[in-house]
Order: C-alpha cells, then sequence, then structure tokens
C-alpha cells in the first residue's frame, strides 16, 4: 500500500489529523502551527512551569513489547480508532498480534516496531484518563529509537497515521538491511576501567584477520555510566563475548534483535525512510523533544527529518538524553516522570542515570491489572 491509498484509508478512519494526540488541542487552538523556524510570531508559546509542578513522557523502544501488551486499552481514548488504523495502515491485524502473538511474529522488526508505537500512545490515551494533569502538565518527551516518533505524535509534530506509515517503512527498511549481513546486537556492563572503544577496535581487528571486509563494530547505544549496546558483525560481538574478561566486561548479553541497528550497517534503511519523511507533513513540536542522535531539543520541521535519518545509523545517546532533560541547579525540584509503554528499561536507565529524578518516576502499563 503506498502512502496516497494509506492516508485516504486513515482519513475515512478519522484519525487522519492527529486525532490520536487529541489531548493536544488545547495547545493548537489559539497558536498558529508552521512548518518555518523563521518568524518569532509563529512559534509556540510554552507556558513555564515550576520543575515540581512539571511532568515529562519517555516513550520506549524496540526490544520493551511482550504477547498481551494492549489488553484492557481500548476504552480509553481513542484507542480502538488507533488499532483500527493500524490494521489499514500496516495491512494485518495489529490488535491482534499484540494480545495473541505468537512470539515469534511479534519480535522481528517489521511488527515490533510499530506495535511499540501504537501500544505506546495507548498508554498515554490511559494516562490522560487516570491522569489528566500529567498531559497538560508535559514540558518534555523523549523517545528510544522508534519511540522518538510516538514522542513526536504526542508534541503535535506529527500526525498519527503518517507517522505509522513511516515506522512501518523504517521498520521494512531496517529488517532488509539487516537480512543483508549476519549481525547484531550485544548488551554489555562493563567495570570502571573499560574501553569500549577500543574494545571494538580490537573486536574489528579480529574480522579482518577473517577476511570480513570493512568490518563493523561499534557502540549503538549509551544507556547509563558503564552501561553501553555494541552492534556490529556476528564475529565481532562473538570476539567481544570470548574476551570479555580482558576487556574488563562483566556482563554481556546478546539481544533479541535481528540486525546491528544505530551502526553503519543501516545505511541501506536511510534513503527509504529519509523518502517518506520527505512526504509526510513535520511541524515544530509543541513541548521540547529531545533527538537520540545528540540529545538536543529539535527546532523545527527540517531539523525532525535530518535527524531521523541520521539516527538509523548513529548511536543512541540516550544517557547524553537524560543528562540534558534532568540537568539543573543544586536544590531545583525534579519533574514527574512517566514511562508510556511496554517494559520500564527506560525507568531503569534513569534509576541509574540520576537517582533524584527516579524518586519521581511513574510506570504506566500496557495492560490492565
Amino acid at each position: 500500500m503506498n502512502l496516497s491509498v494509506t492516508l485516504r484509508c486513515c482519513s475515512a478512519v478519522g484519525l487522519f489529523r492527529n486525532k490520536s494526540a487529541v489531548y493536544l488541542c488545547r495547545r493548537l487552538s489559539d497558536v498558529p502551527v508552521s512548518s518555518s523556524d523563521d518568524s518569532p510570531a509563529e512559534k509556540p508559546r510554552r507556558t513555564r512551569r515550576a520543575p515540581g509542578k512539571a511532568s515529562v513522557l519517555l516513550f520506549p523502544g524496540q526490544g520493551s513489547q511482550f504477547v498481551g501488551m494492549g489488553k484492557g486499552l481500548l476504552k480509553y481514548g481513542t484507542v480502538k480508532e488507533m488499532f483500527a488504523v493500524a490494521e489499514k495502515v500496516l495491512g494485518y491485524d495489529l490488535l491482534s498480534l499484540c494480545l495473541n502473538g505468537p512470539e515469534k511474529d511479534l519480535v522481528k522488526t517489521v511488527h515490533c516496531q510499530p506495535a511499540v508505537f501504537v501500544c505506546s500512545l495507548a498508554a498515554v490515551e490511559r494516562l490522560n484518563h487516570e491522569n489528566p494533569a500529567a498531559i497538560e502538565s508535559c514540558v518534555t518527551a523523549a523517545g528510544f529509537s522508534v519511540g522518538e516518533f510516538a514522542a513526536l505524535v504526542f508534541s503535535g509534530a506529527m500526525n498519527f497515521a503518517e507517522a505509522l506509515f513511516a515506522v512501518k517503512v523504517r521498520a521494512e527498511a531496517m529488517q532488509m538491511a539487516s537480512d543483508l549481513i549476519s549481525s547484531g546486537m550485544l548488551s554489555v556492563i562493563g567495570r570502571p576501567q573499560a574501553n569500549y572503544k577500543h574494545a571494538c577496535v580490537q573486536a574489528r581487528e579480529h574480522c579482518l584477520s577473517l577476511g570480513i571486509q570493512e568490518p563493523v563494530c561499534a557502540i549503538a547505544n549509551y544507556l547509563f555510566p558503564d552501561g553501553r549496546v555494541i552492534a556490529g558483525h556476528k564475529e565481532a560481538l562473538d570476539f567481544l563475548q570470548n574476551h570479555s574478561r580482558e576487556l574488563n566486561f562483566m556482563r554481556t548479553r546478546l539481544l533479541p534483535v535481528s540486525g546491528a541497528f544505530h551502526t553503519a550497517l543501516m545505511e541501506p534503511a536511510v534513503e527509504p525512510l529519509r523518502d517518506v519523511l520527505g512526504k509526510i507533513e513535520v511541524r515544530r513540536p509543541e513541548i521540547s523533544v529531545h533527538s537520540n542522535v545528540d540529545g538536543k531539543r529539535y527546532m523545527h520541521d527540517k531539523h525532525i527529518r535530518n535527524q531521523l535519518a541520521k539516527q538509523l545509523v548513529s548511536p543512541v545517546k540516550w544517557e547524553q538524553t537524560l543528562h540534558e532533560i534532568y540537568e539543573r541547579a543544586q536544590g531545583q525540584d525534579f519533574p514527574h516522570t512517566y514511562e508510556v509503554g511496554p517494559g520500564r528499561q527506560l525507568g531503569s536507565t534513569l534509576q541509574k542515570c540520576n537517582m533524584k529524578a527516579f524518586k519521581n518516576y511513574t510506570h504506566v502499563d500496557v495492560v490492565l491489572p
């Protein structure tokens, strides 16, 4: 299904114009939104809030999915419509896959990225129902990898249907890039003296000795102090695991993903994503949204398009992003943080990066108890 047909289907269902983030209308009702950042008069007005009365929303990424997510959420807001639109955009019953699996299908990149995206925004609808003040007081959002798309929808920078179509194209392109070379991702927790970049150099030299041309082994995720994800050729990751003691790695674990995401091996996926991002509407976010590429706030539509494409081949600087969001003067209050979506991985990284900020953390689950 091409983009124009997809969007006609979505419009017919009734979610074409960002209705998944209907709670953002209060920000858009009296502020003209433009894709240009040239005129100060067109910039959205931001209400300053005391840090202790503000909130931050964090959106998880691939790997947080599990069979059963979404159970009980159809009663909230536009969740039922969101899954109806998803079926039109994706061409299969995403809700059934989330609720019933099978797991071997849900974990596939082409399925789990849209699943995490939709379920995370469904969790936002739940939060809006149970604690609307948390939505009203939100000043900042960030998402891990594909979670960035959900954060941008929440911020009003994209509408739900178009963003989901972009996620679909992104997931398919990343899956195709993964199929070209045997590769993967390795979670590493190291001792303070561990040198991750030098370890990657050694792993690449090992691959060269095996006759592998242009081997890839690089840090793909900066998670927390001494917590990294390294990605690249399978042979490089085998080397790191086999020499973990000499490299001062305390723990290594292969992640259940199909490729070396956020490294040069994803280069074939960049152009398909860049192409679709050029065809959908992107606006300046109504709240601060931070980029995985450098942790900085998105400033305008071109910035968003460029960074989302660059993100595929750049490490996710999550630790740096958390420092950007939670940096404050001594004695200043921390905002309330809500992780909206499956899993608690982002809460765990926040705890390791900033214990004071973590004290105000809440997880909004995608399953009703």
